[in-house]
This record gives structure tokens, C-alpha cells and sequence, in this order.
């Protein structure tokens, strides 16, 4: 009802009387003077609700609590070109739902929630947990009750069902004897080993996914590695298990953060970093990017979208693969023919580039990749691209993410140098991942499919939903060249130059025959031979009805392959 009164009161008044009126009344209140609206109250529109001196006390302390450190410590973040935790969190989330422990540590000015942000947020309508350094307090440094916050939001998010992100921005455990009670110590039963340990048994439970914004030293290092997928910033990012100092005073050697464990080390050399952001607004569109993905939990639904056309011709495919098997493309070419238009979310390009893995969705499904690269290495798999393909696939596992193989291999590498690098020893954790992989697989083998190489890559016996192969495919223990030369070399270093080049010539004919893909198929050892401008929608009819495959359990505590 309206109710006019002759002076305009003030605001705070307005409301007040509104809101005692609506009470008296029972029934919903409009304050009119001279028929304009001046408050209103009782008709569940709260924006102005009556304040109390005593709530508003407690307003002014969460509002200087949201603020931060101290003023030197945002002048620090200036200096460095970081964004204010908040910042950070309005650049990745469309809203933040709620908080815990905001007064943690409220006993010291200095100490706002004592640098850690934990809570809870929505993505594209996505329920996310999170966790975020406050660089202004103290360098992001992890306190006894920032700790705490950490360890109950990670096991809430698990309750929930609901994937958690984690915005690093640490220099490692507070250090300072004043902030710390006697006793007190990393390794105690509830506090920082803790955070790692949820981390590990969370793996595969829910996804994690971290962004490292700082310098992140020593043991507070893992809680990046530790995530499902990272993604390090360019230039204010970094991560080691010591210190330049700590590194100069054990080892002698001189250098940097930028060097120990910069973005440059972590995606080309070291393969910790998925991807790396050129600064925090693309950090931000990666992540927001990144949930397209991957699902809730482990048992939850794969997120669809509106399915578009590929960026190029899907019915040209066939004009990418050279006659000439050891000529290189780009295998890029491929998957931008397969995936739907700006679908493609590859993850660590610039670690062991003769294998790509990375996101795509065909037909609005995601799908993750694994793809030999001719044009690097002639796409050989070497020991990092072999932990590179079983990491991912693994991942993908876990999360009930189909896998599409892009087989066009002349198979492991052989030589002194990857042996002594673990060609064996990491190649079987790739063979591994795959044979244990249990969602939709399918096997495309594009051009050469050579040695042990096909097993890494989801051959026939390594229990496919389909394998398929193009008129272009060439499948066979070893290259032609190669198993000429070591079926008759011996024979063919008695003869002179004109009759070795004729001989040569000849077993290779005679060895095509037993590599033609027809007669292959004509003996099953594929399931489909198909035109190569059809592969993008067999791989779509196939994922589609491949949508509720059930998983086997096997009679075992876990296998002995570890990742």
C-alpha cells in the first residue's frame, strides 16, 4: 500500500519508517511524497534494509579486512605488475557466492584473513571452489589459519562435488618466529603437509586446476605441480624447490628465478606448466576457457555447447598427408579440420612438440586429443613425449574425457641418448595409460603407423572402440627402408652399387604388398577403411554413441605403473 507523508524525511529515516510501518501493517509498504517513492519495505525488495550501529560496526571491519595488507604491500604488487588478489578473482569469476574465514588472524592488522582467500564462485553457471594468495599480506605467505581455510575448503569442495581452482601467489610458509606458536611446525597432523596430502588423494576425485601468479619456493612448490592442469603468467611466474640464495649456498651455481623455474623452463623443459599466459587477462580467459572441458566431478556429465563447423575444410582432409610417408605436415592441419571452430585448447605445446595433446569439441562434445607430429621428429616418440601422452591420457581418464588418436608414427625412438633417458622406462607408462584408459577410444591412424609405436597410440590390441585408418595409412613392424636393410643387408653388401639399388627396389615392391591397407582391412586388422573427408563425421556418429560406455572394474588394489 502507499502512504504519503508531507516532508521528505532523510534516507536512513525513510527506511526506518517504511520498514516499521510494513511490520505494523503485516503487508508491504511504499513511502510516497508527492507521489514520488521515497522507501519502500515488506515487498521483498531489501536493497535498503535498516542498518544497526552494531551491524555496521562489523560492515567497516569486513570492508577493511577485503581491502588487504598494508599499504606498502599494494605498493609492492604495483611495483611488480600483479593485480590485487580481488582483482584477480572479478577477472575469472561472474560472482563470488560466499567466503570462510574472513576474520581468520583479525587479532593483527597486518594479517588480512591472514593472506589467503578461500571460497566459493560460478564460471558460466558452474559451482567452483577456490582458494587465492593475498600478495599484500606478507608476500602470500602461508600462515597457520591461511592453511586451515585451505584444507577445508579443498574437503568441502570434494563433498560438494565441484572442481576447485587455485590462485598461487606464495612465497612459501611464514617464516617469522612472531607469527608462529612454539612447537609449531610444517609437518603436524592437521596443518601445511595436510594440504598436499588432500591434494593427492583429491587427484581424480574432482579437477584442480591452479594459476601461479609469484616466485614459489620450497615446499609450497607441490601445490602447483600437484594440480591437474596449470597455467603459469609470463614474467612475474616461477616456481623451485629452493631459492637462488639457497641454490648458490649448496651448489655454488649463480642464478635466477627466472632461470631456476621461470614459464620458459616449466613449458619447454620441464613439462610442469600446461599452458602459459602472456599476462593475467589471458591467465583469466585460459581458465574460464579450460571448464569447457572437463566436468563437476569424476562422475559427472562432460559440459556440451552449440556445435559449429571446423575453421577449415573437413571434406579436404585427404590432400594434408604427403604420398611420401617420411615427408612432414603440420597435424594442426588436421585437428583444425576435425574440432569444431576456435574449440582448440591445446595443452603443453611447447613441451615434447612431436606429440600434441590438447581439447577440442566435435559436434559441441569435448574430446581430448593425442596426435603425432610429422613436422617435429618426424612425429618419433621420444622419453618426454612419452610422459606427455600418458599424463594427458591418464588425466583424461580420470575425468571421463574421450580420447582421439591421431596415429602417423614411425615409432619409438631408438639410440644411446633416449636409453639413457628412459626411452623403456617412460615409454610404458604411455603404453600403460593407454591400456588402462576406459573411455571412448578411437584409434586413427592417419599415414605411418610403425613398430611399438601403435600400441602407445590405441592399436587394435589395445582394446579401441574402433580403429580406423585412411587411404594414406601404411601399417607394418618397421618402415619399408628399414626392414628391407634388415632383412638383406648383409646380402646386399656383396653386390655392386647398380645390382644393390635394383635388388632394394624390388624387395620394397614385394614389401608394399604386405603394408596395403586394403589388404589389411580385407583381414580385419582394422575396423573401417574410410575416405578422409568422412573422419570428422565418423569420429562424431562414434563419440556420440559411445556417450555411455561403463567402465570394468578389475580384481586388483591398483596396478604398479606409476604416474
Amino acid at each position: 500500500m502507499n502512504i504519503r507523508i508531507d516532508d521528505t524525511p532523510d534516507e536512513e529515516a525513510a527506511r526506518a519508517i517504511a520498514s516499521a510501518l510494513s511490520t505494523h501493517l503485516d503487508r508491504p509498504v511504499d513511502l510516497v511524497v508527492d507521489d514520488e517513492p521515497v522507501a519502500s519495505a515488506g515487498n521483498g525488495h531489501f536493497e535498503d534494509p535498516v542498518v544497526t550501529d552494531r551491524e555496521q560496526a562489523l560492515r567497516d571491519d569486513i570492508q577493511s579486512i577485503l581491502s588487504g595488507g598494508p599499504e606498502r604491500g599494494h605498493d609492492k604488487i604495483e611495483e611488480l605488475g600483479k593485480l590485487f588478489v580481488r582483482d584477480r578473482l572479478d577477472r575469472i569469476f561472474d560472482e563470488i557466492r560466499y567466503e570462510d574465514g574472513t576474520f581468520a588472524r583479525a587479532d593483527d592488522d597486518e594479517l588480512a584473513a591472514d593472506g589467503m582467500i578461500t571460497g566459493v564462485g560460478s564460471i558460466n553457471g558452474r559451482t567452483v571452489f577456490f582458494s587465492a594468495n593475498d600478495y599484500t599480506v606478507k608476500a602470500g605467505s602461508l600462515g597457520q589459519m591461511g592453511v586451515e581455510k585451505e584444507i577445508r575448503m579443498a574437503e568441502r569442495a570434494v563433498e560438494a562435488g565441484a572442481p576447485i581452482l587455485r590462485l598461487i601467489d606464495s612465497s612459501g610458509a611464514r617464516l617469522n618466529l612472531d607469527d608462529r606458536d612454539t612447537g609449531d611446525t610444517h609437518m603436524d597432523r592437521y596443518t601445511g603437509g595436510k594440504m598436499f596430502y588432500n591434494q593427492c588423494i583429491h587427484s581424480g576425485q574432482v579437477p584442480q586446476i591452479g594459476v601461479l601468479y609469484g616466485p614459489d619456493i620450497a615446499g609450497s612448490a607441490y601445490i602447483p605441480v600437484f594440480c591437474d592442469y596449470l597455467i603459469m603468467v609470463e614474467d612475474i611466474s616461477s616456481m623451485a624447490i629452493a631459492s637462488p640464495g639457497v641454490v648458490e649456498a649448496v651448489t655454488g651455481e649463480q642464478t635466477n628465478m627466472q632461470e631456476l623455474g621461470g614459464p620458459d623452463v616449466h613449458a619447454r623443459e620441464t613439462g610442469s606448466a600446461d599452458r602459459v599466459a602472456g599476462d593475467e587477462a589471458e591467465a583469466a580467459s585460459m581458465v574460464r576457457d579450460l571448464f569447457g572441458y572437463i566436468p563437476q566431478t569424476h562422475k559427472g556429465e562432460l559440459p556440451t555447447h552449440t556445435a559449429t563447423v571446423p575453421a577449415k575444410n573437413p571434406k579436404e582432409l585427404d590432400r594434408i598427408f604427403p604420398a611420401d610417408p617420411d615427408e612432414p605436415y603440420d597435424v594442426h592441419e588436421v585437428i583444425d579440420r576435425l574440432v569444431d571452430e576456435d574449440s582448440w585448447f591445446e595443452i603443453k605445446p611447447q613441451f615434447a612438440p612431436e606429440l600434441v595433446t590438447g581439447f577440442g569439441y566435435i559436434e559441441g562434445r569435448p574430446v581430448g586429443f593425442v596426435a603425432n607430429q610429422p613436422a617435429e621428429k618426424s612425429g618419433a616418440i621420444f622419453p618426454d613425449s612419452a610422459e606427455k601422452g600418458a599424463g594427458f591420457v591418464w588425466t583424461c581418464d580420470a575425468y571421463g574425457i574421450p580420447l582421439i588418436y591421431l596415429c602417423d608414427t614411425p615409432g619409438f625412438m631408438v639410440g644411446s641418448a633416449v636409453e639413457r633417458r628412459g626411452i623403456l622406462q617412460k615409454g610404458r607408462k604411455f603404453i600403460y595409460a593407454t591400456s588402462n584408459a576406459q573411455v571412448p577410444k578411437i584409434c586413427t591412424i592417419t599415414r605411418k603407423a610403425y613398430g611399438a609405436g601403435i600400441y602407445a597410440m590405441a592399436g587394435p590390441s589395445f582394446d579401441p572402440d574402433a580403429t580406423l585408418a585412411l587411404p594414406s595409412t601404411e601399417i607394418s613392424v618397421m618402415g619399408p627402408d628399414a626392414a628391407v636393410n634388415a632383412l638383406f643387408g648383409d646380402q646386399m653388401k656383396d653386390m655392386d652399387e647398380e645390382s644393390r639399388e635394383q635388388f632394394e627396389q624390388m624387395m620394397l615392391d614385394e614389401y608394399e604388398k604386405y603394408i596395403d591397407i586394403q589388404a589389411q582391412a580385407a583381414q580385419m586388422e582394422i575396423d573401417e577403411l574410410l575416405p578422409a573427408g568422412d573422419l570428422r563425421g565418423q569420429l562424431a556418429g562414434r563419440i556420440e554413441t559411445l556417450r555411455n560406455k561403463r567402465r570394468t572394474t578389475r580384481d586388483r588394489h591398483h596396478g604398479t605403473v606409476l604416474f
